[in-house]
Protein backbone atom coordinates (compact mmCIF):
# COMPACT_ATOMS: atom_id res chain seq x y z
CA UNK A 1 0.00 0.00 0.00
CA UNK A 2 0.81 3.32 -0.97
CA UNK A 3 2.11 5.88 2.21
CA UNK A 4 0.47 8.90 1.84
CA UNK A 5 2.86 12.12 1.79
CA UNK A 6 3.48 14.34 5.16
CA UNK A 7 2.81 17.73 4.33
CA UNK A 8 4.67 19.55 7.72
CA UNK A 9 3.21 23.12 8.67
CA UNK A 10 5.31 26.16 9.84
CA UNK A 11 4.90 25.35 13.36
CA UNK A 12 6.72 22.15 12.67
CA UNK A 13 9.29 23.59 10.47
CA UNK A 14 10.63 26.45 12.45
CA UNK A 15 11.88 24.67 15.29
CA UNK A 16 13.56 22.59 13.38
CA UNK A 17 15.08 25.53 11.38
CA UNK A 18 16.20 27.53 13.81
CA UNK A 19 17.58 24.66 16.00
CA UNK A 20 20.02 23.21 13.17
CA UNK A 21 21.03 26.87 12.74
CA UNK A 22 21.98 26.97 16.04
CA UNK A 23 23.54 23.88 16.01
CA UNK A 24 23.04 22.44 19.33
CA UNK A 25 22.44 19.05 17.76
CA UNK A 26 24.50 18.22 14.61
CA UNK A 27 21.73 17.55 11.65
CA UNK A 28 21.94 13.41 11.44
CA UNK A 29 20.64 13.56 15.28
CA UNK A 30 17.56 15.88 13.82
CA UNK A 31 17.03 13.67 11.59
CA UNK A 32 16.63 10.67 13.52
CA UNK A 33 14.56 12.40 16.48
CA UNK A 34 12.02 14.52 13.89
CA UNK A 35 12.00 11.65 11.02
CA UNK A 36 12.52 13.95 8.20
CA UNK A 37 15.17 13.48 5.21
CA UNK A 38 18.43 15.61 6.02
CA UNK A 39 17.80 17.55 2.82
CA UNK A 40 14.45 18.40 3.66
CA UNK A 41 15.82 20.04 7.07
CA UNK A 42 18.84 21.72 5.37
CA UNK A 43 16.09 23.29 2.36
CA UNK A 44 14.23 24.57 5.43
CA UNK A 45 16.96 25.96 6.86
CA UNK A 46 17.47 27.50 3.58
CA UNK A 47 14.20 29.16 3.09
CA UNK A 48 14.20 30.63 6.90
CA UNK A 49 18.08 32.89 6.12
CA UNK A 50 16.71 34.93 3.85
CA UNK A 51 13.51 35.96 5.97
CA UNK A 52 15.14 36.59 9.53
CA UNK A 53 15.55 39.83 9.10
CA UNK A 54 11.29 40.28 8.83
CA UNK A 55 10.95 39.28 12.54
CA UNK A 56 13.27 42.47 13.27
CA UNK A 57 10.81 44.87 10.95
CA UNK A 58 12.42 44.14 7.91
CA UNK A 59 11.04 44.71 4.62
CA UNK A 60 10.42 41.70 1.86
CA UNK A 61 10.75 42.39 -1.91
CA UNK A 62 7.48 42.26 -3.53
CA UNK A 63 7.20 39.66 -6.01
CA UNK A 64 7.24 40.84 -9.87
CA UNK A 65 3.11 41.01 -10.30
CA UNK A 66 2.64 40.51 -14.21
CA UNK A 67 0.87 43.75 -16.37
CA UNK A 68 -2.90 42.27 -16.50
CA UNK A 69 -3.84 44.64 -18.96
CA UNK A 70 -1.51 43.73 -21.15
CA UNK A 71 -2.01 39.94 -20.72
CA UNK A 72 -5.94 40.08 -21.06
CA UNK A 73 -4.97 42.57 -24.35
CA UNK A 74 -2.73 39.48 -25.68
CA UNK A 75 -5.50 37.03 -24.71
CA UNK A 76 -7.97 38.86 -27.15
CA UNK A 77 -5.69 39.30 -29.87
CA UNK A 78 -5.19 35.63 -29.94
CA UNK A 79 -8.69 34.74 -29.28
CA UNK A 80 -9.49 37.01 -32.55
CA UNK A 81 -6.58 35.42 -34.40
CA UNK A 82 -7.64 31.77 -33.70
CA UNK A 83 -11.27 32.44 -34.76
CA UNK A 84 -10.12 33.93 -37.62
CA UNK A 85 -8.09 31.44 -38.89
CA UNK A 86 -10.36 28.47 -37.92
CA UNK A 87 -12.96 30.20 -40.05
CA UNK A 88 -10.83 30.55 -42.73
CA UNK A 89 -10.11 26.81 -43.07
CA UNK A 90 -14.10 26.27 -42.83
CA UNK A 91 -14.29 28.59 -45.41
CA UNK A 92 -11.29 26.54 -47.93
CA UNK A 93 -13.59 23.55 -47.43
CA UNK A 94 -11.26 21.91 -44.91
CA UNK A 95 -12.52 20.56 -41.64
CA UNK A 96 -12.62 23.22 -38.44
CA UNK A 97 -9.36 23.18 -36.54
CA UNK A 98 -12.15 21.24 -33.86
CA UNK A 99 -12.83 18.67 -35.82
CA UNK A 100 -9.72 18.45 -37.28
CA UNK A 101 -8.25 16.46 -34.67
CA UNK A 102 -10.64 14.23 -33.67
CA UNK A 103 -11.68 13.13 -37.22
CA UNK A 104 -10.68 9.78 -37.20
CA UNK A 105 -10.74 9.81 -41.14
CA UNK A 106 -7.61 12.26 -40.29
CA UNK A 107 -6.12 9.91 -37.61
CA UNK A 108 -6.17 7.20 -40.77
CA UNK A 109 -4.66 9.76 -43.07
CA UNK A 110 -1.85 10.61 -40.45
CA UNK A 111 -1.08 7.12 -39.97
CA UNK A 112 -1.04 6.00 -43.11
CA UNK A 113 1.41 8.89 -44.29
CA UNK A 114 3.83 7.92 -41.04
CA UNK A 115 3.97 4.69 -42.30
CA UNK A 116 4.71 5.54 -45.92
CA UNK A 117 7.21 7.82 -45.18
CA UNK A 118 8.45 5.48 -42.78
CA UNK A 119 8.55 2.48 -45.25
CA UNK A 120 10.60 5.29 -47.88
CA UNK A 121 13.50 5.86 -45.07
CA UNK A 122 14.05 2.09 -44.48
CA UNK A 123 14.19 0.58 -47.65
Amino acid sequence: MKSMRRNHGAAFKAPVAVATLKGDNILAEWVEHVGVHPTQITDWKQHLLPRVSDVFGGTTPKPDEPDLKSLHAKIGQLTLEHDRLEGALTKTGGLGARRLSTSPTHCRRSMRSIVRYQRLIWC
